[in-house]
């Protein structure tokens, strides 16, 4: 064999048992493989089909959701929108402590990437579906703080066209009040309660389908991979990560994975399980107790919009989540839903209504596991070393990427 050949074939050697090396100093079992794949991106399953919202898949609808979700209109002091508190540039959230619309609330915005794969919404899970959730704010007297004939109106005035597009007709909302719901000021309820039977069935109709246009479009915002889900990849393949990521990101994953139990309730591609825990955080202050998921499960139970109700256009047998949840959970009293922790570092303040401040505040009170303000909290101290909190923030870090939207063409009106 000629020398050049054996040194190429020798430099192919060394160079691949290089690799292998360097990854077998990583020290990632075949168990440690399956778990990292388990959490990465390329592991989340295909949209779930949402029974109850028949347009969920309809890019018509979707185009009409865009739309609606951006228009200031849907508010009592036109300055608000589903874009107000969920804002594209800063991953579909606010920033804030606390959501402010025409008001301020008592929550954090919670993100929306991802959510359509949530069997609840909500930091309490009050809703069952996406279309569900986008109903709520609209007549929220501190969100959006309009009325439910306001909003009949508004699609009847300027979206008729689109509406048609997707839902079929409109109704005739001649001597329709201009403000009336079943809740809100006096004027609105009486207005509600003095209309016909009919007429308040026509316009509960344009309103669930407002949120299932909504629904359409938020189900198009996911997440793209990030450097974790590069490294996750590389493991699972067996082949070398290099600098994918760094000796603390890798030493704080694996702080992740085993001493800090994180993946006990981050986990999957979503890094959630979707489910709610109380964890002794602080109560908000100068609000009023928050309950969490407690008195939140009778709320979606008896919601006119959750899966099992009129509109819905799911069969009872659909609705699963909702027909055999328990209603009487004395864990879930100040319980709090599990956020998504992809893009963690780039949505603070955390938890329900921003009580801690950054991420190296978030580990400290896992460290520490102090009691719940009432209820029972879930966690049990961790001693974190300094080292080790630092490598654990560095790990959170590795988690950022961008919000993935799918092209939604532009309304035309």
């Amino acid at each position: 064999m000629p020398w050049t050949r054996i040194i190429a074939a020798a430099v192919i050697v060394v160079t691949a048992a290089a690799g292998a090396a360097a990854l077998a100093g990583e020290g990632w079992s075949a168990a440690d493989q399956a778990r990292l794949r388990s959490l990465a991106l390329s592991s989340l399953p295909p949209l779930p089909d949402d029974s109850s919202n028949r347009y969920a898949g309809d890019p018509a609808a979707a185009a009409l959701g865009k739309a609606l979700f951006f228009d200031t209109r849907l508010s009592s002091n036109g300055k608000v929108a589903c874009a107000t508190c969920h804002d594209p540039a800063k991953h579909f959230q606010d920033g804030l402590a606390l959501a402010k619309g025409v008001g301020e609330t008592g929550r954090r915005a919670m993100p929306i990437a991802g959510t359509a794969y949530s069997p609840w919404l909500f930091w309490d899970g009050r809703k069952d579906s996406l279309w569900s959730q986008a109903l709520g704010p609209l007549e929220s007297p501190v969100e959006h703080g309009g009325d439910r004939t306001q909003y009949a109106r508004l699609i009847v005035e300027q979206y008729a066209d689109a509406y048609r597009g997707v839902f079929g007709s409109l109704p005739d909302l001649a001597g329709v009040p201009e403000h009336a719901a079943p809740k809100g000021t006096a004027p609105v309820v009486a207005a509600w309660e003095a209309m016909p039977d009919a007429g308040r069935e026509a316009v509960n109709v344009v309103f669930a389908n407002i949120g299932k246009a909504i629904a359409a479009y938020e189900r198009g915002i996911g997440f793209t991979e990030s450097r974790f889900d590069a490294y996750a990849a590389a493991v699972a393949a067996g082949t070398a990560t290099g600098d994918i990521l760094s000796a603390d990101e890798v030493a704080g994953l694996r702080l992740f994975l085993g001493k800090g139990n994180c993946v006990t309730c981050h986990n999957g591609p979503l890094l959630t399980d979707g489910y709610f825990h109380n964890t002794g955080v602080v109560a908000a202050a100068g609000k009023p107790p928050d309950q969490g998921r407690a008195p939140a499960m009778a709320q979606a139970r008896d919601d006119p919009f959750s899966c099992t109700g009129r509109y819905s256009d799911a069969r009872p047998a659909d609705c699963g989540e909702l027909r055999f949840m328990v209603t009487d959970d004395p864990a879930m009293l100040r319980a709090f839903k599990t956020p998504s922790l992809r893009s963690v570092a780039e949505r603070g303040p955390y938890m329900d209504a921003g009580q801690l401040v950054s991420l190296a505040a978030v580990i400290d009170h896992y460290t520490k596991a102090p009691a719940a303000p009432f209820g029972k909290s879930e966690l049990k101290p961790v001693r974190f070393t300094a080292t080790e909190k630092a490598q654990l923030e560095a790990f959170l870090r590795a988690l950022s990427s961008e919000v993935a939207v799918r092209p939604i063409p532009i309304l035309a009106r």
